[in-house]
């Protein structure tokens, strides 16, 4: 597995890592299959693993994911020193929905939460606001993150689903590595708003989730003719053909696609070996044209 710098820091991990999201969800595989695919995923090289607090069923099930990647990581029979987790607070899951919340009290209950379900013993090495609610401002949700960097609970911050000018923000509060928008051949919002750009120019790394996501629903990205042919021309999955789109439209780029079978993580781990031509990468670009 290739790897890359994490943010502006000397640590590396892997060029694609593992979306753990569908292990916990209400179609999620049996405890055994998903610590299968995670072990799977650890010795295929996969060093980074993405998470969250809201990965579960519902308010009852509150930190599922979580739970389940110590359980994984303490089971794995090799060298796990290298694994790094990244999880996720500030969505809420009644009765299975997803809801923003922003309450700096609730941030800072749900911190300590998942730095216990995560085994509680070393610092969350990235934790990361899920959204902004609108009903706090980024001061008032941030400064339980900060109070948990300065006391050694989280190493790393995050947010997701931010415009540029809330990275600017959250940058005033607390410092920021990363950033987790959604970005996929059909959802190019991050090219378009500056966040792409804005993360190479602060060397911040860049998690595009729903990477494999379809034009239309899940599911519809292998009848895609354009990605068929690419992909029959390079011997490789659909699937690889759109996360190596992804690596190659910039070097902060780290996809983390779901699995939550063993041929699904095997598929995607090979994406690292797939080089796209101009010529491909301009067909895959017209599949939703930004200007």
């Amino acid at each position: 597995m290739k790897s890359k710098q994490f943010a502006n820091t000397d640590i590396t991990i892997s060029a694609i890592g593992l979306g753990a999201m569908p292990l916990s969800l209400s179609t999620r595989p049996s405890q055994s299959q998903a610590i299968a695919v995670i072990h799977r995923a650890i010795s295929l090289g996969v060093t980074f693993i993405d998470t969250a607090d809201s990965y579960c069923q519902d308010e009852q099930d509150k930190h599922h994911n979580e739970r389940l990647l110590a359980k994984a990581l303490q089971e794995y029979p090799g060298d796990r020193s290298k694994v790094k987790i990244a999880t996720k607070g500030g969505l809420m899951r009644p009765r299975g929905e997803w809801r923003r919340n922003g309450n700096p009290e609730h941030l800072q209950k749900a911190i300590q939460s998942s730095f216990k379900a995560l085994g509680g013993k070393e610092p969350i090495f990235l934790w990361q606001y899920h959204a902004p609610d609108p009903d706090y401002s980024l001061q008032e949700s941030l400064r339980p993150v900060k109070q948990a960097v300065d006391a050694g609970f989280i190493r790393f911050v995050g947010v997701s689903n931010f415009s540029c000018e809330q990275i600017q923000q959250a940058q005033e509060i607390v410092e920021i590595a990363s950033v987790q928008n959604q970005y996929n051949p059909w959802q190019r919002q991050p090219e378009l708003d500056g966040v792409l750009a804005y993360c190479e120019r602060e060397k911040l790394t860049f998690f595009p989730y729903r990477p494999l996501r379809g034009r239309y629903q899940v599911g519809t990205l292998a009848d895609e003719p354009i990605l068929q042919e690419i992909s029959a021309a390079h011997q490789a999955s659909v699937y690889q053909v759109v996360l190596a789109w992804l690596m190659e439209k910039s070097p902060c780029i780290v996809p983390i696609p779901g699995a939550s079978k063993l041929s699904s993580i095997e598929d995607s781990v090979r994406a690292v070996n797939v080089k796209l031509s101009p010529q491909d990468r301009e067909k895959i670009d017209g599949l939703a044209p930004t200007k």
